[in-house]
């Protein structure tokens, strides 16, 4: 029931944020903005402040359809302008002024982000220790020397200076930039029980992935965070509660196989049905101090087309938490880097999907971001927030494109016009407008392909 108001509030704040980049410096230019609209359609409410500033005369608009906004500001391209308020009409304003009224939409986007981001540092979040659960058998973190219960210190580049790390987050970050940047990356880590560090290279930067998907962090091997692999919820009526299994019960060994962590559990129990029906093992379990053996009979259940074995129990316990918090300097700096690599990382990617060598499935359109801001706002406040900063980070880079229908684009114009000391031609700008245009209805149909392919393929 959160994904509709989630979602309108989600575009509505980001929309208004990034108008009102466009308004705020028009009207520091001295640009007359005639109105200030945040959606489409028929006006569902609208109202002129008493106080305006000198020469200002805006109307402000909340439109019906809440996908999109703009600010209309005095132009003699689009109507007649009084001799006196020529110097207020945007087409009359030097071009570094157009150029920085056109900016301020995409790099407000960037600042709100930075802030969310900010804020989420000073308020401070619960996250997963550092500490990793089991590698998946054959993937890179296994071949590469990480073992279950093995803590990290710091992580780096290849080649950069080592910073710590304080949460499994950050480990989950660097991996994925690693991955998507093509760079190796260096953890210090400390074994269970252990006191001496040692350096473990993930060779990231052979993957070359085409997407980020679940299938390139199987391969990566990192997926979860050291999870003891106790038996919690146990379904009435389940296989394991018939075999005899309690809530509490810690898994020694399933089968043959001595069991590290709660990760390494569900990968087994999911692939007892691989061969049909799945068979029967002997589980070794520790329960108030004493240790069983039980017969756990799994059941083959269709999960995403896919026949995978259950045992109707919740399997494995939370993982050990940590406050990650900042103070206000160092809060804010993170959060201005955090948003700089995202930037440069969705640039990348978009790089790569325009040359071929990224999938484009990487892109998604409303329904997907719809759906993540429901889960995230089921979350909680703090989850929200940071997925808005991430939108919102997206929002900025995507208008920043040099596509003509974008900001970007008339920022292209107006470097131009700022190089050759005349603007384009009106028969080469309607040509680009209409390519442009072409240009962001079939990215607007890829991702909107996607969305349904996810949720219904």
């Amino acid at each position: 029931m959160l994904v509709i108001p989630a979602f309108i509030v989600a575009l509505g704040v980001l929309i208004a944020i990034h108008e009102w980049g466009h308004y705020r410096v028009a009207v520091a230019c001295g640009v007359k903005v005639l109105r200030f609209s945040v959606g489409f359609g028929k006006p569902l409410r609208s109202w002129k402040p008493r106080r305006q500033r000198p020469g200002q005369d805006t109307e402000f608009v909340i439109g019906a359809i809440p996908l999109g906004g703009y600010v209309r500001m005095l132009d003699e391209r689009e109507g007649p302008v009084a001799p006196e308020e020529r110097h207020r009409a945007f087409n009359t304003q030097p071009v570094g002024k157009r150029a920085a009224i056109v900016a301020a939409g995409p790099l407000a986007n960037l600042v709100l982000a930075t802030l969310l981001y900010a804020g989420l540092n000073w308020w401070g979040q619960q996250e997963p220790q550092p500490v990793l659960g089991a590698p998946i058998a054959g993937s890179l973190a296994q071949e590469a020397g990480l073992q279950v219960g093995d803590r990290v210190r710091a992580a780096s580049f290849d080649g950069e200076e080592a910073r710590p790390v304080r949460s499994f987050e950050e480990v989950r970050w660097l991996i994925t930039r690693g991955a998507l940047d093509g760079h190796d990356v260096r953890l210090q880590v400390v074994g269970d029980g252990r006191s001496s560090a040692r350096d473990v290279v993930l060779p990231l930067a052979a993957l070359q992935p085409r997407e980020a998907d679940a299938a390139l962090f199987r391969r990566i091997g990192v997926l979860t965070p050291f999870s003891r692999p106790v038996i919690g919820e146990v379904i009435a009526g389940g296989p394991a509660e018939r075999a005899g299994l309690q809530a509490g019960d810690l898994v020694l060994r399933a089968g043959g196989t001595e069991v590290g962590d709660a990760m390494q559990l569900r990968e087994w129990i999911a692939k007892q049905g691989a061969d049909g029906t799945p068979a029967a093992a002997t589980w070794r379990v520790q329960r108030e101090g004493r240790v069983l053996d039980v017969e756990v009979q799994p059941r083959l259940e269709t999960v995403g087309g896919q026949r995978i074995a259950r045992i109707n129990a919740v399997v494995g316990e939370m993982p050990a938490m940590t406050t990650v918090r900042h103070g206000p300097v160092e809060g804010l700096r993170l959060a201005a880097i955090k948003t700089g690599e995202y930037s440069l990382l969705t640039l990348r990617m978009m790089g790569r999907m325009v040359l071929g060598q990224a999938s484009l499935k990487n892109l998604s359109g409303p329904f997907t971001i719809a759906e993540y801001a429901g889960k995230s706002a089921s979350l909680g406040l703090l989850q929200y927030l940071g997925f808005l900063a991430a939108i919102s980070v997206s929002l900025g880079v995507l208008n920043l494109l040099p596509l003509p229908v974008l900001d970007g684009g008339h920022l292209m114009y107006y470097l131009w016009e700022a190089v050759t000391g005349r603007s384009i031609p009106q028969v080469w700008m309607e040509r680009l407008q209409r390519g442009g245009v072409a240009v962001l209805l079939a990215m607007m149909t890829i991702a909107i392909f996607n969305d349904v392919t996810r949720l219904f393929g």
